[in-house]
């Protein structure tokens, strides 16, 4: 009999455990609460094929392969890897980006490294890792920092005796994780391997391969499902419009509230019967609840539910017309920012931006003759999409499906007032400065990050006028932001100070462009990295940290940056650890991390690591 741990196991729950909300063991052919019950059991991804054979299956083959090399890799546990000396000097603080030693350039790779192999590269593997809970596809590219991490793992060296490769114990996986016990779920268990994570709204990964009826709720359930107390409607439509719609305002919000009220009033009334304005509301509140939990880190299934229910006016409210099908659309794409029972992020972008550009929206041919509140309308939902696409592609570090080159109109207008004549911020004040942000996060990705772009013989002069927009945007932040009672991250100034050290943290760290950094630019890395973390911490101690995965991307990115600026400097370590706060820095990012572990499993992994290198450094102070 093979031990439990080397048991085929599928990716997700049967289809019977699923339904149920029942947990699931996941065991191949037949799970166990499936065996018990005496019914047939069969798999969300059953329909799924790698050739003839069923993904389950295969992915069984794997887990079991990966088990049978980890017993491999202990039996030669006794065999010392061999020694390594690094052809370059630690005491220069210049480390190449183009050529990292002893790593693979190669970007396009597996998920994971069998455990028999040399763990150098455990580091990059872990952000690989993270970074593609986003996509189902394996490349990243530069901004991703998967090519930074390369030279971090490089730059360890110096926490080893011998200055050999630094490897991190994988065996500190296989201890679980406590956690609250109303967060117990194997989903949530970071002794888990993450190959084995369970695709529900629980889980991290962005791209839910399974079809659409499988993340549907019982039909009967959906049909009898009806509008929530008026109360909470206005709860949840609050955080809406404070979160979601002040990040991308693809909402008129005044038609909307009044449609709701009609609808709620009157379920007869002729707008119940339309599937657009059905599917609006339903994933309105589907959007308030998920951001709502992404901040207090409360239950899912509510959102699920109402997800669930908008989906049920998917494919009706998609064939009535192309501007409602682009913002039916871009309701899914801010959606799964936060919640991932549905396709994909950056699929969903790249269909939207297609339909954006096959409609003319970025061309101002496309708006002549056209009422202004129409132009402003269709522009509102272009930007939306610009920023969305802004954000998905720089993570992953892939190019972009809209080009500045290719948009000649000038961003929507603050046509908004405000009763208030001390309050100069309105609803639209904001995202049009957070549109500002983006527009300069794909200048610094362009114009460093594109491997076009390695023979600018101007490169210091961009990088002192990209720093002076990322500063002018720090300094003309709305001010002061509207109040209100809800925990909005983006409606306190600790979001925009977290902004801005986080872009210049991409601005300053090795990239293409700067393939080496001398030792005045890693100390500005450094301060640059240490104080993301610490607005990072200070919204979470505000209770308005939003725990998403592109956050969780940000904190781990943010540390690999201070790793790397503390060990890449030419100073003794141990004065340079002293006189920096870098023990008490990463110590923040553990603390993090591990909140981020109550609803992501790979956060624990990640924690583990950063505690790893701070019990190092801990030694030189």
């Amino acid at each position: 009999m093979p031990s439990s741990s080397s048991t085929a196991r599928a990716s997700t729950s049967c289809r019977r455990c699923h339904r149920r909300k029942k947990r699931c063991d996941r065991t191949l052919p037949q799970c166990e609460t499936c065996i018990q019950a005496q019914v047939e059991c069969s798999f969300l991804d059953d329909d799924r094929q790698v050739g003839t054979y069923p993904i389950a299956y295969v992915q069984g083959l794997e887990s079991r392969v990966k088990e049978l090399e980890k017993q491999l890799s202990a039996a030669l546990a006794s065999t010392p890897y061999p020694s390594f000396q690094p052809d370059y000097d630690f005491d220069q603080p210049i480390i190449n980006f183009a050529t990292p030693p002893d790593t693979d350039t190669n970007d396009n790779f597996l998920l994971s490294t069998p455990p028999s192999q040399s763990r150098s590269d455990f580091l990059v593997d872990e952000l690989k890792r993270l970074s593609l809970e986003a996509a189902a596809e394996r490349h990243l590219g530069s901004s991703s920092g998967l090519s930074f991490a390369k030279l971090t793992q490089a730059v360890l060296r110096r926490l080893s005796p011998d200055k050999a490769e630094f490897v991190f114990d994988d065996s500190l996986d296989e201890s679980p994780v406590q956690y609250d016990e109303s967060l117990s779920d194997p989903l949530l268990d970071a002794s888990n391997p993450l190959w084995e994570l369970n695709n529900s709204f629980s889980s991290p990964c962005l791209f839910s391969q399974l079809p659409l009826s499988h993340v549907m709720e019982d039909e009967t359930v959906l049909a009898d499902l009806q509008l929530p107390d008026r109360a909470h409607i206005e709860y949840l439509m609050e955080f809406y419009f404070a979160h979601s719609h002040t990040l991308y305002p693809i909402i008129r919000q005044t038609e909307f509230t009044s449609v709701i009220w009609r609808v709620y009033n009157n379920p007869q009334d002729p707008l119940a019967g339309s599937a657009l304005w059905m599917f609006r509301i339903w994933m309105v509140l589907a959007i308030g609840s998920t951001t709502h939990c992404s901040v207090t880190l409360g239950d899912e299934s509510e959102s699920v539910l109402y997800y669930n229910k908008a989906m049920g006016y998917f494919e009706e409210a998609l064939g009535l017309g192309d501007m409602a099908a682009l913002e039916v659309m871009m309701l899914q794409v801010s959606y799964s920012f936060f919640n991932q029972v549905g396709p994909n992020t950056f699929f969903l972008v790249g269909v939207a931006a297609r339909m954006a550009i096959g409609i003319g929206l970025h061309s101002a041919s496309s708006y002549a003759n056209l009422p202004s509140d129409v132009i402003e309308y269709r522009k509102r939902i272009f930007f939306s999409l610009y920023m969305m696409d802004r954000v998905v592609s720089i993570a992953l570090g892939r190019p972009f499906a809209i080009h500045d080159a290719d948009i000649d109109i000038e961003p929507f207008t603050d046509t908004t007032t405000t009763d208030d004549p001390t309050h100069n911020t309105t609803n639209l004040s904001i995202p049009l400065h957070i549109l500002s942000l983006r527009r300069i996060a794909s200048e610094i990705t362009t114009c460093l990050h594109s491997p076009t772009n390695t023979h600018n013989p101007n490169r210091n002069t961009t990088l002192q006028t990209l720093h002076k927009k990322l500063l002018h945007w720090r300094r003309t932040m709305p001010f002061p932001l509207p109040p209100t009672p809800s925990p909005i991250p983006h409606l306190t100034s600790a979001w925009f100070d977290l902004n801005y050290y986080t872009h210049m943290t991409m601005l300053y760290r090795p990239s293409p462009l700067f393939p080496s950094l001398d030792e005045q630019t890693v100390k500005v890395l450094a301060t640059a990295a240490a104080m993301a973390i610490r607005q990072a911490m200070n919204l979470h101690r505000q209770g308005r940290f939003a725990y998403n995965w592109l956050n969780l991307l940000g904190v781990f990115q943010s540390a690999v940056a201070l790793m790397y600026a503390t060990l890449a400097r030419p100073d003794e370590l141990g004065v340079v650890v002293r006189e920096s706060k870098v023990v008490e820095d990463l110590g923040l990012v553990v603390e993090l991390l591990r909140v981020f572990g109550r609803k992501f499993g790979v956060a624990a992994r990640l924690e583990r690591i950063v505690r790893v290198v701070v019990g190092r450094l801990e030694e030189f102070t």
